[in-house]
């Protein structure tokens, strides 16, 4: 599958690279700077950024599917990042009649607010995570009324650890706190699930 990635570089987006090629997909890395990308052989880099519309484009015009592991540095200030990032995606998608998107959030967005345990509600994203998290939440708003086959997936708090393929997939939290994940386990999910239809315009949380 011919699959553009924007979040490459980062840690959750280079497991997604790495697994990807693994399983023999064509992946285009969308950066904002790619003279410092290091990507595995046989990986396009394409120059975009999701802050401008025309970049991202350009990167998704004559690809199957879109995955965004877009992410941020931490701030308290507002921003708008990720629904601005979204919003120029959604467009280039609809242009260029790319259906599928598959797109990473996290725990704390939307529904799942007040899931994550008392250390990650009470303190880490109230202090922390505030402002990113009031933009993630406009991000999955803006991907659920687009009309595109979307996923959203929520991992919990993210670990370095190794693939296990023992990933829980949650829809409904209900007395459920989340706890971690690797991002190995997030790339192996997604990947494993980009053409499951049952999973079309659900939202899944993933921890262990």
């Amino acid at each position: 599958m011919k699959m553009l990635l924007i979040g490459a570089t980062g840690p959750t987006g280079r497991e997604l690279v790495s697994q990807g090629v693994a399983l023999g997909h064509e992946i285009t890395a969308a950066v904002r700077h790619p003279e410092s990308a290091a990507m595995p052989a046989g990986v396009k880099v394409m120059r975009a950024d999701v802050t401008d519309g025309a970049s991202i484009a350009a990167a998704v015009r004559g690809q199957d599917m879109v995955i965004s592991s877009l992410g941020s540095k931490l701030s308290r200030k507002p921003t708008n990042l990720f629904s601005f990032g979204t919003r120029n995606i959604l467009i280039a998608m609809n242009d260029a009649g790319v259906r599928r998107l598959i797109c990473i959030t996290g725990i704390g967005a939307g529904d799942s607010k007040g899931h994550g345990g008392f250390f990650y509600d009470r303190i880490i994203q109230p202090l922390l995570l505030n402002e990113i998290y009031k933009d993630k939440d406009r991000q999955e708003d803006l991907i659920r009324k687009s009309g595109l086959d979307w996923i959203i997936v929520r991992p919990g708090a993210l670990t370095n650890s190794a693939r296990t393929e023992r990933v829980r997939a949650l829809t409904d939290l209900t007395g459920i706190t989340v706890g971690k994940v690797s991002r190995a386990d997030v790339a192996w999910f997604i990947l494993t699930h980009l053409s499951d239809e049952k999973l079309i315009r659900s939202t899944i949380t993933l921890t262990y």
